[in-house]
């Protein structure tokens, strides 16, 4: 996951704001998920925002290991699953996502 973040762009990583990104084993009701956003996106944030916790973006490990036995397979889908919910922090929803091919 760190080299997923390593190599974002530079504008991309510096507009990240009160945003923390975890590593868990997996989702406790879903166990195939491999990533999840839980926060305000940043199209939705106002001056309420202010103060709040920072938003989070947890990446499951198990299921992505268990579906990716190739490790460079598993590097490529741990990049997409970062990229995914960090669509969805800057305020990219499901169908834009299945509309730039990441499905």
């Amino acid at each position: 996951m760190r080299e997923a973040l390593d190599l974002l762009p530079p504008r991309l990583a510096q507009a990240l704001d009160n945003v923390a990104v975890v590593v868990e084993d997996e989702h406790p009701d879903d166990p195939d998920l491999f990533g999840l956003y839980e926060g305000t996106p940043l199209t939705e944030r106002d001056t309420r925002y202010a103060g709040r916790l920072p938003d989070r973006i947890t990446i499951f490990r198990v299921p992505l290991e268990e579906t990716f036995d190739d490790p460079d397979e598993l590097r490529e889908e741990i990049r997409i699953t970062v990229l995914r919910e960090l669509a969805h922090y800057f305020g990219i929803d499901e169908h834009r996502l299945t509309e730039l091919g990441y499905e």
